[in-house]
Order: C-alpha cells, then sequence, then structure tokens
C-alpha cells in the first residue's frame, strides 16, 4: 500500500525467458509497454551493487516492488543497514506508470538516482475494473479499489483520490523526474537480479503481487534463487487499536470482511501464485500489526527534521492518518526488534471469483491443504513507539 499527498544470462535462459514472456507476460505486460511513459532507457552502472564480499555480507540487499513512494522507501534507501538494488513500480493504488515516475523523481531527490527503476504491470492478470463493479453489485462494497477508486461510500477524513488514466503522470510531487526507467519489465529485471545475485536478495513487496507472479511464471527459478520475501498484504483478524476518526475509517475495511485487503484484492491470482512460490523465507506484514500505528503529524514532522534537504518538501506533503502499512516492513527488516507477535502459517489467498475473492486463506501445520502452500512468518503485531523511532533513525542517516 501506498499513500499519496492530498494533491496529488546464458543464451539458453534468455531463451526461456522469451519464451516465457510470450506465454504469460502478455497478460499483463502488454498493457505496460502500451502505456509505458515514453523515454530514452535508463542505463545500469552497476554502481548500487556491493563492490566487496564484505559489504555484501554487513548490509541486505533488497528490490522494493510497490505502486509509488512511501516513508518506507525512504527509511530503506537512508538506511545503512540496507542496499537497495532497484526499485520497480506496479499498478494497485497508482499506475504503474506514474508510480515509476514517483519512485525517479524521489531517488533523485535522495541523491540514489544511480539506483535502476523498472515500470512493472500495468495491469493484474485478471482483475479488472468492469469485474470489480460486477462483483459490488452481487457482494457489497468494496472500501477502498486502487486506480478504480472514484469516490469513497460514505464521508472520509482522508481525501478523495484523484481518477487518472494510466497514461497520466502529471503533477508528480516533487516535480517531474530527469531520469528514465530501465528498457526492461520489472519481472525481467528482478529475474535478472537474483541470477546475478543468487540467494542474496529480498524481494521487498508492497503493493500487488503481480509483477513476483509474472517472474515465477516466466522463470520458475526466481523465488528460489532470492533471499527470501517480505510483503504487506493479507488480513487475519484485526481490530481498531487507536480511538481517533482516521483509524475508525480505515476499520471500516475489516470490520465485517476481516479477511480482506487491498493489495491481494486487487490481483487474487497473482497473490496465490506467489504464495505457492518455493521461496527460502516468507514473511507476511499484514493489516493486523498496522491498526495500532498511524502516520501522524508528529511523525512526520520528525522525519522531516533529519529528512535530506532534498526529500523534506515530499515527507511534508505525505497526507497523515494512514496506518503505516509499508513502514512496518521496512521497521522490521532493519530492526526485527520491532516485532513483539508472530506465527508460523500456511498461508494462501482466495482467487475463485466469489463472496471472498482474494481473502485471506490460513492454516497451522497439519492443516494446510497439501497443494503447494509455504510457511509464512505471520507479523501480528508490532511495538508502535520502536516502529517510528526506527524510521526516524534510518531517515536521519542519509548519506
Amino acid at each position: 500500500m501506498t499513500y499519496s499527498s492530498p494533491a496529488s544470462s546464458s543464451p539458453t535462459f534468455s531463451r526461456r525467458l522469451r519464451a516465457g514472456f510470450l506465454a504469460l507476460g502478455a497478460l499483463a505486460a502488454m498493457g505496460q509497454a502500451q502505456a509505458r511513459t515514453p523515454a530514452p532507457a535508463q542505463k545500469e552502472t552497476g554502481k548500487t551493487a556491493p563492490a566487496k564480499a564484505e559489504q555484501a555480507n554487513a548490509r541486505q540487499m533488497v528490490i522494493i516492488d510497490d505502486e509509488g513512494t512511501s516513508l518506507m522507501h525512504i527509511a530503506l534507501l537512508a538506511s545503512p543497514k540496507i542496499d537497495v538494488v532497484g526499485v520497480t513500480s506496479v499498478s494497485g493504488n497508482i499506475w504503474a506508470t506514474r508510480g515509476a515516475a514517483m519512485q525517479l523523481r524521489m531517488l533523485e531527490l535522495m541523491g540514489k538516482d544511480k539506483v535502476p527503476v523498472a515500470q512493472g504491470a500495468l495491469y493484474p492478470l485478471l482483475n479488472t475494473e468492469e469485474k470489480t463493479r460486477r462483483w459490488e453489485a452481487l457482494y457489497g462494497k468494496l472500501t477502498w479499489k486502487g486506480v478504480w477508486m472514484k469516490e469513497w461510500v460514505e464521508p472520509t477524513q482522508q481525501s478523495t483520490p484523484p481518477y487518472r488514466t494510466p497514461q497520466d503522470v502529471s503533477d508528480i510531487p516533487g516535480g517531474a523526474p530527469k531520469g528514465h526507467v530501465l528498457a526492461e519489465a520489472a519481472a525481467n529485471f528482478m529475474i535478472r537480479m537474483v541470477h546475478k545475485y543468487p540467494g542474496q536478495i529480498t524481494i521487498v513487496e508492497g503493493g500487488p503481487m503481480t509483477n513476483l507472479a509474472l517472474a515465477q511464471r516466466l522463470d520458475p527459478e526466481f523465488a528460489s534463487l532470492a533471499k527470501g520475501l517480505i510483503y504487506m498484504g493479507g488480513s487475519f483478524n484485526p481490530r481498531q487499536v487507536l480511538d481517533n476518526r482516521s483509524a475508525a475509517d480505515f476499520a471500516r475495511e475489516f470490520a465485517n470482511s476481516p479477511r480482506r485487503e487491498f493489495n491481494i484484492r486487487f490481483d487474487p491470482e497473482s497473490a496465490s501464485i506467489t504464495s505457492h512460490a518455493p521461496w527460502k523465507s516468507i514473511t507476511v506484514v499484514p493489516v493486523d500489526p498496522s491498526t495500532a500505528t498511524q502516520l501522524t503529524p508528529d511523525l512526520l514532522a520528525r522525519v522531516a527534521k533529519v529528512a535530506p534537504a532534498g526529500i523534506r518538501q515530499v515527507v511534508s506533503g505525505f497526507e497523515p492518518g494512514f496506518p503505516l502499512w509499508d513502514e512496518i516492513v521496512a521497521a522490521v527488516l532493519i530492526d526485527p526488534s520491532v516485532v513483539t507477535r508472530s506465527e508460523q502459517l500456511y498461508v494462501d489467498y482466495d482467487s475463485q471469483f466469489g463472496a471472498t475473492y482474494g481473502d485471506t486463506l490460513s492454516w497451522r501445520e497439519h492443516y494446510q491443504p497439501g497443494l503447494g502452500e509455504q510457511k509464512a512468518t505471520v507479523i501480528l503485531s508490532v511495538d508502535p513507539g520502536k516502529v517510528d523511532d526506527t524510521l526516524v533513525d534510518a531517515v536521519s542517516r542519509a548519506r
């Protein structure tokens, strides 16, 4: 999830990638190619990878896959414990085209413009805006629909997001980017990087899992070559914790549907494919721990005070009131001690078009269906104050 401002390789391997792209990449990447922001290809310098083996061991190498930008990106890019080797965009809350432009600009403002950006899938594998309307006619209104959102169902403290076309990349926070995305799609970029650094790269997912599912179908070795996956998504049994208007508004999403969460609901098929992939480790940050957190004006002020000068204006433009969905992911990566409760569960997502389409499925050991579900560490609660402090400390170390 991403919040926004109110205004706003061997020959054989290459042949396999090309063949796989024809087989499945057309499901999402064709739409991406049609709407990609016209721009010359960005050249990779290779300078984002650690120059020495000891540096690679000291810093966690990650690729961030998300719709746009958030405090999560700033914290991970600033933290001396994290080496961001690439950023990729995917459609969800905003279109992948706009997300890539926002990511390019944030990297420029942070002096991290050598980090490559690859634009990802423009559309989910199967879900569409029309299918979402049909679903709502059958089963009731969704609280949040991302790029298909035109208005809130009822009065809400958060601003109403603008309804944009995939080609609309105007009004980028901080101004239009000077750099350009890579020539390759996000899925292919991630595949290439895990082959280049086998067992070293953690995939950080903050949005729908379309790119991850495409990568896994293009190259069945993709997940097994990564160090692991950590993602914000899913919902188990969240409860409203904070007593304020924003918290109450966001509780609408899970009050009568505790197993529904937007990142998964936008592309359930991708979430299920990704959850069955052979990752070495999976960490799930669902809605549950986020209900005790909030992007308060005080937290934004603390971050802006220590943020690099170029990014302060963007931070000040973040709309307060949102739970720290993606930011918890960053905090867990930087300092795992922020976690106060977790559980080992087998996790999958309902991909059948019905009343529970996109809902979270989970089982304890011995109860799973045995159809390839993978065991995951599910983060159920965190120390909110420690999360805030971890984020502020990380941003203060930007260099």
